[in-house]
């Protein structure tokens, strides 16, 4: 629960398919020693003796020692690494020495760029029709709207690979809809054999972790966790806070801006230096404490990049759900997110719109200082479509062929 968003979303999926009643084996590649209440967890050793582990470290070795770059070249020609393709092969040869291995689904998972297990699954042929392949983010990355696309080293067999599983696996799964759509637009199979599992609710015990100092639950606080990206510019959502403050001087007594999370400092450090009621976390806050915050901000922010459309479900958007807490969107006309809270969803914005940042802002203000018991999103459709009972139905449904 402390690695990425993507490895967050992974585990709550896995936990909640467990509360759902499904009995779930977990095979993963982390060499972490992984405990989940009531799941069993198996870590896959990574073959150390083959020709592939031997060229990885070799090209390691031309790269640290020798400082020349073979990465680029060696994408190129085989659109991956020796350490990936060792890695396959090392659960590969796992998955096949499991005695009376007959799963009734088999729900390949990843993130970031890391498809490892859909690699594996390729080499397994007799599993391709219990074949759930989830893509958590579009791939390869020039498939990314814009702003995020660019093109990697191998793109075109980095390609293939996806248009092989959007073919292979009997069933794909996205955390969205406009994600599943987006992908179906660069492979057709997608929008044939895909549907949505969203990103779940986790239940979490904060008992005994203590607020912050720069944190008091009395306040107003609006809180954005998680690192900001490059295309996620906050600059929009601070001068509306300043603007905010400037017209209402008595919120500043108890009115914070907080963003949390360890490359933060960086990218607002000079715009938020004289502004006291602005906070940014300097190093990576512990996810229980970033939960427990959530819990309790006054308003949860979702920013999103200035973009034509953002088929991302948002890792953390089932937390802000899950707060029942204002939640202030900024992001594209087009998204989940904003397809999910509604096109009339009154707080949210382009994230370059200062007048209707700023008017969201007050406005949220306004109501929470009205009363700050009853301020609530009160979206009890939201907390079912990211929960256990609706993920089993969606489960459910699926009908391996015979």
């Amino acid at each position: 629960m402390e690695d990425s968003s993507g490895s967050k979303a992974n585990v709550a999926l896995i936990q909640n398919l467990h509360k759902a009643g499904f009995e779930v084996l977990v095979y993963h590649y982390t060499r972490k020693d992984i405990q989940l209440p009531g799941i069993v967890c198996v870590s896959i050793k990574e073959n150390r003796r083959s020709l592939l582990f031997l060229l990885s470290r070799l090209e390691r070795i031309i790269r640290n020692h020798l400082k020349l770059d073979v990465h680029k070249p060696l994408q190129n020609m085989f659109g991956f690494s020796f350490t990936l393709f060792n890695d396959r092969n090392s659960i590969v040869a796992a998955l096949r020495k499991i005695e009376g291995f007959n799963p009734d689904i088999v729900l390949t998972l990843s993130k970031g760029g890391s498809f490892r297990p859909h690699h594996a699954l390729l080499k397994l042929p007799e599993l391709h029709k219990k074949w759930v392949a989830y893509m958590h983010d579009p791939y390869p990355m020039h498939h990314y709207p814009k702003p995020f696309t660019w093109t990697e080293p191998g793109s075109v067999k980095k390609e293939n690979f996806i248009r092989e599983i959007s073919k292979k696996a009997t069933f794909s799964a996205f955390p969205s809809k406009l994600l599943q759509e987006w992908m179906g637009n660069f492979y057709p199979d997608f929008l044939r054999t895909g549907f949505v599992l969203p990103h779940q609710i986790i239940e979490i015990s904060t008992e005994g972790i203590e607020f912050p100092d720069y944190f008091d639950p009395k306040g107003f606080n609006l809180l954005h966790a998680g690192n900001l990206l490059g295309a996620r510019d906050p600059k929009g959502l601070v001068k509306a806070f300043f603007n905010f403050l400037i017209k209402f001087p008595e919120a500043k007594l108890h009115s914070k801006l907080i963003f949390l999370g360890g490359n933060n400092k960086r990218l607002l450090n000079g715009e938020t230096k004289n502004i006291e009621n602005i906070y940014v976390s300097e190093e990576y806050v512990s996810f229980e404490q970033v939960f427990k915050m959530q819990q309790h901000a006054a308003v949860n922010i979702i920013l999103e990049a200035k973009a034509d459309i953002s088929p991302f479900l948002p890792g953390k958007f089932p937390h802000c759900v899950q707060a029942d807490k204002p939640i202030l969107l900024l992001g594209p006309p087009k998204s989940e997110a904003r397809r999910l809270l509604g096109e009339n969803y009154k707080f949210w914005a382009e994230i370059d719109d200062l007048d209707g940042i700023t008017k969201s802002i007050e406005n949220l203000y306004l109501q929470w200082q009205k009363s700050p018991e009853d301020f609530r999103l009160n979206r009890p459709d939201l907390i079912n479509y990211v929960s256990v009972p609706h993920l089993k139905e969606i489960m459910d449904k699926i009908k391996i062929p015979l």
